[in-house]
């Protein structure tokens, strides 16, 4: 059992940066892959981005390439997601999953509670 608590979301202007993070508590931290989902009003949960247990192999979601970066301080049981230049689009809730397998097929077991992450125009 892990418990995932993400923070860092608000408001930002478009164009602008916003750094999530997700702390996570239980079971061995290096046991899971991580990633970074989001739902947006009115639309179904998506994938944004994945990180290995050693966070030597990241997948990342085409809408986010070249924007979006996730890392993970293994010291600190925690995972990283910078997003930058930040488009109205991106707006959302943002959740934290562990998981097992790999950054490209993962099974994800476990979910944080969200963030609200808002890209005004």
């Amino acid at each position: 059992q892990v418990q995932l608590v993400e923070s860092g979301g608000g408001l930002v202007q478009a164009g602008g940066s916003l750094r999530l993070s997700c702390t996570a508590s239980g079971r061995a931290f290096t046991s899971y892959v991580m990633g970074w989902f989001r739902q947006a009003p009115g639309k179904e949960r998506e994938f944004v981005v994945a990180i290995d247990w050693s966070g030597g192999s990241t997948n990342h979601a085409d809408s986010v390439k070249g924007r979006f970066t996730i890392s993970r301080d293994n010291a600190k049981n925690t995972v990283y997601l910078q997003m930058n230049s930040l488009k109205p689009e991106d707006t959302a809730v943002y959740y934290c999953a562990a998981g097992y397998g790999s950054d490209y097929d993962a099974k994800w077991d476990y979910w944080g509670q969200g963030t609200q992450v808002t890209v005004s125009s």
